[in-house]
């Protein structure tokens, strides 16, 4: 009591100048969270929007008015399934008429080439003359290019046909459908695009920083933008080997090799490239730490250069803070790897720290407060919680100390 009431500035006390901790700085409230080990890694990220490794523009190589719909957007379709029908009926015309023409050219071919193998032996036997073999054989020659001009028209007028019915070359589902019955199909036009189902991709444009450091073969996670859960993953399968001249980015494709049922053509996802991975190593909230950045001047050069030193605090006996400078290694969004400054098991302040110094008095939250001595220094200077009680003890002695005085009367008046 006499050391409270008489302490100053200048006594030392338990906790600090004051005499008492408690009269000079209270302990700061701050919570804790054991040090552990895990993996990190060094990621790239970057945006890109999920694609079919091949779309496939399908356009009508004849033209009419379209007669029957028979795939629509979305729908999964088979190589050759049949996803339009075009009015055939001038083509199949053309078809017989074109048949027609063939079947008569290789009637005048073989006209022509009997008689000219007629005119070859009288000739060999003297009985023809050479211009009578000349005429034969220019006139086969003529037969023979006009069976092969017909017969060309009838594969021509054949295919034309098979043309009105417009089928899926691949596998795949039909991404858009530019056509509608009645519409007039006309060649150069697309009718439907359609994705194929070999695989997903989606295309990445990095900076030279990044592009130079990826390489093909490299995992890759991916997430919609809008979720925290990984959709899907992947490999990189390819990698530009220049820079955009225009943006200065380089493109790099990454192949999808597994994905949810939420990756779907045109989604944009957050794609991470892991370049290397620590296992079982510390690795903290990049919260947790303390940022002190330092302007130094070159004198030889008079250049500025920005240093940075990373703290963090970490509670020793749950009543003092101390202070650790902190080598970092990998960051990998709010986590950081920390190679010297922290040992797994010790107790990080993770919040509170920002207002600490080395060797501040600190409480943890939550935590039961010990009744040892230096928490009642802590918590300051005693005081009477009954003073009826003490006034009780004090009028107690009293009467004590009358007895002891009445007996030495009582034995001077024996003397007497």
């Amino acid at each position: 009591m006499l050391l409270v009431s008489c302490g100053g500035n200048d006594a030392q006390g338990p906790g600090g100048p004051g005499g008492w901790p408690g009269m000079s700085r209270q302990a700061t409230s701050v919570e804790v969270s054991e040090v552990t080990t895990s993996s990190i890694s060094d990621q790239v990220r970057s945006f890109g929007t999920i694609r079919a490794q091949d779309v496939v523009t399908i356009i009508p190589q004849v033209s009419n008015r379209i007669t029957r719909i028979y795939a629509d957007l979305g729908d999964t379709v088979r190589q050759g399934q049949l996803l339009a029908r075009i009015h055939d009926v001038p083509f199949r015309d053309a078809l017989e008429q074109a048949e027609a023409q063939l079947r008569q050219a290789r009637a005048s071919l073989v006209r022509d080439s009997t008689a000219f193998d007629r005119q070859q032996q009288l000739f060999e036997r003297g009985a023809s003359s050479p211009s009578e073999l000349d005429n034969a054989r220019s006139a086969y020659e003529s037969s023979r290019a006009q069976y092969e001009s017909a017969r060309a028209a009838r594969t021509q007028s054949s295919e034309n046909l098979e043309n009105t019915e417009i089928r899926s070359p691949v596998n795949g589902v039909v991404l858009t459908r530019m056509i509608a019955e009645g519409d007039l199909a006309t060649t150069g036009n697309p009718a439907f695009e359609v994705a194929n189902l070999v695989g997903f991709e989606t295309r990445l444009f990095l900076p030279m920083q990044d592009w130079e450091s990826v390489s093909v073969g490299l995992p890759v996670t991916m997430r919609l933008s809008n979720r925290d859960e990984v959709a899907a993953n992947g490999v990189i399968s390819r990698i530009s080997p220049q820079l955009n001249p225009s943006t200065g980015l380089g493109e790099v494709v990454v192949s999808l090799t597994g994905a949810t049922r939420s990756v779907r053509q045109g989604v944009l996802v957050d794609s991470r490239i892991t370049l290397r991975t620590h296992e079982n190593t510390v690795v903290i909230p990049r919260s947790a730490m303390l940022e002190q950045v330092e302007t130094y001047i070159e004198p030889e050069t008079n250049t500025v250069e920005i240093r940075r030193k990373y703290s963090a605090f970490v509670a020793v006996g749950d009543t003092v803070a101390r202070q650790r400078e902190l080598d970092l290694g990998l960051e990998q969004g709010e986590r950081v790897e920390v190679l010297a400054g922290l040992e797994p098991g010790e107790k990080l302040i993770t919040t509170g720290h920002r207002n600490l110094s080395d060797r501040d008095r600190i409480r943890i939250a939550g935590q039961a407060r010990p009744g040892t001595r230096e928490q009642q220094l802590e918590d300051g200077p005693p005081e009477a919680e009954n003073p009826s009680a003490e006034g009780q003890e004090r009028t107690g002695e009293r009467p004590q100390r009358g007895e002891g005085s009445e007996s030495s009367g009582q034995r001077s008046q024996r003397s007497q």
